[in-house]
């Protein structure tokens, strides 16, 4: 693996999973702070496998992170179970909780040299980081912003067309380029709308400079990549010239992670800290599951 597809990684891995965890509101399932806390322990053994030489124990080390991206994807269930709603800001939250998953498989395949479902190792490797930033944080940061929006039509349509074209971009890799590019147009259209939700969010609730100033930057990085990424899917359908994987992970890739995805969950911290709420889910059907935020 590159060391810029392992840099990125490290950062969904030890940072963006456990922050974005800590935003969620509403009930918690048994277990979900308790994994949250142990997150970066967990995610020592899953960062030490993208240093070593493929091997049995590269994919070793990095099966003990599947595990524990297996155990946060059964958080989704669970809390569904709590809240019993599929509203479209929970349906984004249920996809945060069940990506990490599908980067954790990836990357035990990948370290194991197994092509998985017939994947190529090099696919294997972009879809580690791709599930921990397209997967998780955008799912998340869309469901963010629906509740900051109050559910308007706008952020209905980010919150559920970011899983949906999240979904048809995993299908798109086991039909053929057209699919995917389908599912590139779907997740850019959701990108698009969260987006557009951020900068509004930038001018009626971030009261300082450096809130602003993160909503911005994650607002106008989240463009600019999906549109490198719509380009690509473009390319691989048409046979049109596009860059390159290594140029895709060093434009598209470094710049949803750490222009948007760090971007945005720094700027919702700090409203947070500033008394905006972030993503309850919608409310319980007994209220006694519903546990302190």
């Amino acid at each position: 693996m590159s060391i810029l597809v392992a840099s990125v990684v490290m950062i969904g891995m030890f940072w963006v999973v456990p922050t974005g965890l800590s935003l969620l509101d509403g009930p918690r399932p048994p277990g979900l702070d308790r994994l949250r806390r142990a997150w970066p322990l967990l995610a020592v053994p899953g960062a030490l496998s993208l240093w070593l030489p493929r091997s049995g124990l590269s994919a070793g080390l990095a099966a003990v992170y599947a595990l524990a991206t297996l155990a946060l994807a059964y958080q989704a269930p669970a809390r569904l179970m709590l809240t019993r709603s599929l509203r479209p800001r929970e349906v984004a939250v249920l996809t945060a909780l069940a990506s990490p998953s599908v980067a954790g498989l990836a990357l035990v395949a990948e370290r194991a040299s197994y092509p998985l479902f017939g994947f190529d190792l090099d696919i294997l490797a972009l879809t580690v980081p791709h599930f921990h930033f397209a997967g998780f944080a955008a799912a998340l940061v869309a469901g963010l912003v629906c509740r900051a929006s109050e559910d308007g039509p706008t952020a209905r349509f980010a919150a559920l067309s970011v899983p949906a074209g999240t979904l048809l971009v995993l299908i798109g890799y086991f039909v053929d380029d057209w699919a995917e590019l389908a599912g590139a147009v779907v997740l850019t259209a959701g990108m698009a709308a969260v987006a557009v939700l951020t900068l509004r969010e930038r001018r009626d609730l971030a009261a300082d400079r450096p809130t602003r100033t993160l909503l911005a930057v994650s607002a106008l990085v989240l463009a600019a990549t999906m549109l490198l990424a719509l380009d690509w899917a473009l390319g691989e359908a048409t046979g049109l010239p596009h860059l390159d994987l290594t140029w895709m992970a060093a434009t598209h890739g470094l710049g949803n992670a750490l222009g948007f995805a760090v971007c945005a969950l720094l700027a919702r911290r700090r409203l947070r800290a500033g008394g905006v709420p972030a993503v309850p889910a919608a409310a319980p059907a007994h209220p006694r599951t519903e546990s302190p935020a």
